[in-house]
């Protein structure tokens, strides 16, 4: 099983051959596919959350029934859980300073024809907000049936802008229009149905394990996936997406962008892959809406807590391990306060590391 991803290198600092997939170098002139390298199967086991001396961190952050972000929450409001069982807290901060890695995932499928001009100017308009140069870094995949990174991990605003314009709705052969493919497309092989196709999980799986994954230490890291939710194509599932996000410990958000002359939103999808790894998904249903949604994931991404524990489970066993942040505070629990985190990871294997 392979996953496809183009790399394009304009204006991109290095990026280093990603590893359990095929990808195509576009040199200057012509498109040059290299030779597939074998991929191997997602194992459970490879999935292990990143751990200094056996201490687990976890981020999180705090909203009343409003959805109203709450900023002063104590160490005492809180309680963890690791399957099932109470945990001792070791560190409980704050973490709106704390740097940050973003891959901006943006979805170029046919049914994003008509909607993806407004997602690329929220985009831009979102990172010329939050982004703080001396401190983030961000990347940009556009996909379809497979991905292609527009722009490596970059502080580089106007990099990051003229990526962001690159990416375009290139409609596959044999495309009328409208959603319509002609009665018989040209032969060429799987080309034509990967391009017009959206292999969600494929991207979301990549740029986790490759773009995230080598991220520097000490800094959040964090997916916003613009699509319509509706995965036709790929080799992943749901499920080796969430994973995969869990492994590089990155949220996802969500936002739902799609056009009511298909199908819509897939609502059930993106709430899954984004409560799942700690973020959320907002479903825009004007160009309004839409930089709202921006706005308030900007906001999350400046509120987050941050906690420690070490486990009382010591074994490096590779088992996964469920998480859940409860509150302590009978005051919060009545203004029910809601609690967003990713729900689990996967310890260290000792026999795997020998």
């Amino acid at each position: 099983m392979k996953i496809r991803i183009k790399v394009l290198i304009v204006g991109c600092l290095g990026f280093a051959a990603i590893v359990g997939a095929s990808f195509v170098v576009p040199p200057a002139s012509a498109q040059t596919e290299a030779r597939p390298t074998p991929t191997p199967p997602v194992d459970p086991q490879d999935e292990e959350i990143r751990i200094d001396t056996e201490v687990v961190n976890i981020l999180f952050t705090a909203q009343d029934k409003e959805r109203r972000l709450l900023l002063g929450l104590k160490k005492e409001d809180i309680r963890i859980l690791e399957d099932g069982k109470p945990q001792e807290l070791i560190a409980f901060t704050r973490q709106a300073d704390l740097p940050l890695s973003l891959a901006i995932l943006i979805d170029t499928s046919i049914s994003q024809e008509r909607t993806l001009p407004e997602e690329k100017l929220a985009a831009v308009s979102f990172l010329e907000s939050f982004m703080r140069p001396k401190q983030d870094e961000v990347a940009v995949i556009s996909f379809t049936g497979e991905s292609t990174l527009e722009q490596g991990m970059t502080n580089n605003l106007q990099r990051l802008r003229r990526a962001i314009d690159r990416v375009k709705f290139v409609p596959p052969a044999g495309y009328i229009g409208g959603g319509v493919m002609a009665p018989t497309p040209p032969i060429s092989g799987t080309g034509t149905q990967v391009a017009g196709s959206t292999a969600i999980w494929d991207s979301i799986w990549v740029t986790a394990a490759d773009v995230l994954g080598p991220a520097p230490e000490k800094t959040r890291r964090a997916i916003i996936l613009l699509s319509d939710g509706y995965n036709t194509s790929g080799q992943k599932k749901l499920e080796e997406a969430v994973l995969a996000a869990q492994k590089a410990e990155a949220v996802i958000y969500s936002v739902g962008i799609g056009d009511n002359f298909y199908s819509g939103v897939d609502e059930g999808a993106l709430k899954k892959i984004s409560e799942r790894t700690g973020g959320r998904a907002f479903f825009p249903r004007d160009e309004r809406q839409l930089r709202e949604a921006f706005k308030q994931i900007e906001e999350e991404m400046r509120s987050q807590y941050l906690l420690s524990y070490e486990p009382n489970n010591q074994a490096l066993d590779g088992s996964y391990r469920k998480i859940e942040i409860t509150l302590a505070n009978p005051e919060l629990a009545k203004q029910k306060v809601k609690l967003t985190h990713r729900q689990g990871y996967f310890a260290r294997d000792e026999k795997k590391r020998k």
